[in-house]
């Protein structure tokens, strides 16, 4: 079930299993198989069926307290071992509660309760996951919750099969599961796209006019689209990209986002389609004027004719099928589109850099001479090597990037600190500020060293400084470290994918020399570094 989940999203696994209640045996003394298997990611499925010591009603505070810190330790010693073996990621669920009370209410609050246990010994679960990387709670106690305590652990898939939940709750664990990873490898959605009329509000706003929409506290179905937005709001603090498609007047698709009651403003969206054409065409608009594929977005709308034409346009794109306002916020947040793992700070300005970009473009149509354009931005560059403050984002831009992207290779927080902290490798990333603001960590480049050879494993660089020479900086700067080290010769490679045509003739743009091109597409190119000549005129590095 995991593995059809992960396929969906484009993520194509292969699966070592332990054999039955044999996982704390393979984590702690190995074996063959799973050492010849290496895994890159860990699931560690265990339930409150593997609690073993739970509290006594005869217990005194100091005994309970032994057995919780013992009950954690195994879990913590566990993770540490397969963390210095593997460096791997490691998911870990939680613990659900038990589907009976022998205090009944009482059983949460008092020490000697399973309850008050669980969510004790919980509780240093995160503390854990809080205080190392590439470490992920699965959160079965919500899931369980969400899904019924009681139908989840449906004793006769226990006690038949030692099953510790009812076999159709299987595709949501897994589901659960699934978004974790391809949140870690970075396949996220990254924008909203909403409708309006009965999506952000009750009404239409062309025909009922604004001040007979029901948004605001004065009637129930008002508070709920209240609701709605407020959720959206706060999705818009952690980076999501907000923008509007919906047939309607211009001017009226902003008199109802100024309506005194609205969460939403108009500033709040990076580009308002409000128009009369087709939402496909508007998707592909949109998709376009942000430089983002279509299978970046979640289109939100409340007309099932809408969604079917803009889904039959793009398969890929998240169209959640939703039904009453009520469930909106649910249906949304339960497709897990926006998992969160990892997040830097450059995702908490996702919308601010977004808006600096549009005023970048207006400023570009007031020049004739492009080169002129670029200088007139002042823009300053830090290009060095790799920081730990910078690992998340690095990882993080290594998954999300497409367009700019040679090779496509993936890389998970452990991979980078692998990277990181290896000698054999020339790493460096690229931040980009000019007089519009800080574009934040934008670029990255990790060559292998091989002798006196430098071969690219990675080139990538955010969609967002596109055309602005910054991929000359970080050439600049890579041939200089590449000399330091006595290089002689770099090799750049490029592997063709659906997204990245664009940088087809990237490496040709900047003067390597092409060795070979096989019926695939893929290409291998070589640059020698001793007559190199730098080519950014128009960024200021800093070194």
């Amino acid at each position: 079930m995991l593995e059809i989940f992960l396929l969906n999203y484009g993520i194509t696994p292969t699966f070592y299993e332990s054999e039955y209640n044999k996982y704390y045996e393979d984590a702690m003394f190995g074996n063959s198989e799973l050492d010849q298997f290496h895994p890159d990611i860990i699931y560690i499925h265990t339930t409150n069926r593997n609690i073993i010591d739970y509290p006594s009603i005869l217990d005194e505070e100091k005994i309970i307290k032994q057995k919780l810190d013992s009950e954690y330790q195994k879990y913590a010693n566990m993770w540490d071992k397969l963390f210095t073996k593997f460096k791997a990621i490691i998911i870990q669920n939680n613990f659900e509660y038990p589907f009976y009370r022998l205090l009944g209410n009482k059983d949460v609050s008092d020490i000697h309760g399973r309850i008050n246990f669980i969510n004790n010994l919980n509780a240093k679960f995160y503390e854990y996951a809080n205080t190392h990387s590439n470490f992920f709670i699965n959160d079965i106690n919500y899931l369980s919750s969400c899904y019924g305590l009681d139908k989840w652990s449906n004793q006769l898939y226990w006690h038949m099969y030692k099953y510790a939940l009812e076999l159709p709750a299987i595709p949501y664990l897994a589901f659960n599961i699934a978004n974790i990873i391809k949140s870690i490898y970075g396949k996220n959605k990254k924008a909203l796209v909403l409708d309006l009329d009965n999506t952000l509000w009750g009404g239409v706003v062309g025909d009922d006019g604004v001040d007979n929409l029901a948004i605001g506290p004065e009637v129930p179905s008002g508070q709920v689209y209240s609701e709605i937005q407020t959720y959206i709001k706060e999705q818009q603090k952690l980076g999501i990209i907000l923008n509007i498609n919906s047939k309607n007047e211009y001017e009226n698709a902003l008199a109802g986002l100024n309506h005194p009651d609205s969460i939403l403003k108009p500033e709040d969206f990076i580009i308002i389609k409000a128009n009369w054409n087709p939402k496909n065409a508007n998707m592909n608009d949109i998709a376009k004027e942000l430089n983002l594929g279509p299978d970046s977005f979640v289109f939100v709308d409340d007309n099932p004719a809408e969604r079917h034409i803009v889904a039959s346009t793009f398969p890929n794109m998240g169209i959640p099928e939703i039904d009453v306002p009520e469930n909106y916020i649910r249906i949304i947040d339960h497709n897990g589109y926006f998992e969160m793992t990892n997040f830097a700070q450059e995702d908490l300005k996702k919308n601010e850099l977004y808006q600096d970009n549009a005023k970048r473009s207006q400023m570009m149509a007031t020049f004739e001479n492009y080169e002129d354009y670029l200088k007139s931005l002042k823009m300053k560059a830090e290009i060095k090597s790799f920081k730990p403050i910078y690992l998340e984002r690095i990882a993080q831009l290594s998954n999300k990037s497409n367009q700019f992207n040679l090779t496509t290779k993936r890389y998970s927080l452990a991979d980078i600190e692998k990277v990181a902290n290896s000698e054999d490798y020339i790493k460096i990333y690229g931040k980009l500020t000019d007089i519009f603001g800080d574009n934040g960590l934008i670029s990255v480049v990790i060559g292998h060293i091989k002798g006196s050879e430098l071969h690219l494993d990675l080139w990538i660089m955010s969609c967002r400084v596109l055309k602005r020479d910054m991929e000359l900086a970080m050439l600049d700067e890579l041939v200089a470290k590449a000399q330091e080290e006595k290089i002689r010769k770099i090799y750049g490679y490029y592997y063709p994918t659906l997204k990245n045509k664009m940088v087809e003739d990237f490496y040709e743009k900047q003067g390597f020399k092409l060795e070979s091109k096989d019926e695939k597409g893929n290409k291998f190119y070589s640059l020698n570094v001793d007559n190199y000549q730098n080519q950014n005129k128009v960024i200021e590095v800093e070194r």
